[in-house]
């Protein structure tokens, strides 16, 4: 929860992420700077919710662990906690290359041309970023002083315990291929046009996040869903009063908010595997989270759109 709701409740208020809000605000006509004020008062809102959330839970569950959602002692990474290691200044140049791995990669993929900062784009993507973390994954283990058999052992086992997770997603993301080969994502998108045409800014926004929640689950890749539905839908936005910018907003909140529970996400599935925790207990755990975060998109939405 600390891990997947931290991330999750940032990709939900993206801010300049080039894989959503990027690709949706050139689709949109607008940069990525325009609606960044309610983003960021979106980040603050769900972050504080979701530390509120964990942390409540937390305490229940220390004063009564029988409360606990997987069971006493279920979906626990044993560890020998008698046998604490000290932090020498080997382990510490590792956290620093394990930090600047994530500062850099976050430097690669961020448009700043597009934000209007004078700074060098890199314009990565996927497989410039496999290749950052796997040298950084050699350089650590070469760090920790590990043999050659010690560091592919260590690499394989990892994948291991994703193996089946990577099953799962392929399997089914081959809903994506079964919808735009059969045109039923034209149809989908055909109807959400017919939906919105006429509407109110508030009606219009407003439905526009409750079409992004089921066209997320059906097409999880975010960069692609942008693709298909942002020229269709920001037009639209125009003949309603609503400005680009609250569109990429909606769709960035609808996306951001199915990838915290739907089974086609890498991050869930793979998360949930490695922290021994089942789906159906994630989906107990994390419901009254999501209702609320659903409220508040809605409220600020419609806020936004009544000030575009």
């Amino acid at each position: 929860a600390v891990i997947l709701l931290g991330a999750g409740a940032g990709v939900i208020a993206s801010t300049v992420n080039p894989f959503a809000t990027g690709i949706a605000a050139g689709f949109a006509g607008v940069s990525l700077g325009e609606g960044l004020l309610w983003r960021l008062i979106q980040f603050v809102i769900f972050e504080g919710a979701a530390i509120w959330y964990v942390s409540a839970y937390a305490a229940r569950i220390k004063r009564d662990p029988s409360r606990s959602v997987v069971g006493i002692g279920a979906g626990r990474l044993h560890a020998d906690v008698g046998r604490v290691q000290p932090l020498t200044r080997r382990h510490a140049a590792i956290l620093l290359i394990f930090a600047a791995t994530f500062l850099t990669m976050i430097y690669g993929v961020i448009p700043f041309d597009e934000m209007g900062l004078p700074l060098p784009v890199l314009g990565w993507w996927f497989p410039e970023l496999s290749a950052l973390f796997l040298v950084a994954g050699i350089v650590v283990g070469l760090m920790d002083r590990l043999s050659e058999v010690e560091l592919a052992e260590t690499f394989v086992s990892g994948c291991t315990d994703l193996l089946g997770v990577a099953f799962i997603i392929g399997i089914s993301r081959g809903i994506t291929v079964l919808m735009n080969d059969g045109h039923i994502t034209d149809t989908i998108l055909h109807w959400g046009e017919t939906a919105l045409s006429g509407l109110g800014s508030t009606s219009f926004v407003l439905l526009v996040f409750l079409i992004y929640l089921p066209l997320s689950v059906l097409i999880p890749s975010s960069s692609g869903l942008a693709t298909l539905s942002v020229p269709v839908v920001a037009p639209l936005g125009q003949f309603a009063g609503v400005g680009g910018d609250v569109v990429v907003t909606a769709f960035q909140s609808a996306c951001g908010l199915v990838n915290l529970v739907t089974p086609t996400a890498a991050v869930v599935m793979g998360a949930l595997a490695l922290g021994r925790i089942p789906y159906e207990k994630w989906l107990k755990f994390v419901w009254k989270l999501m209702l609320l975060f659903l409220l508040l998109t809605g409220l600020l939405l419609v806020l936004a759109a009544a000030l575009s």
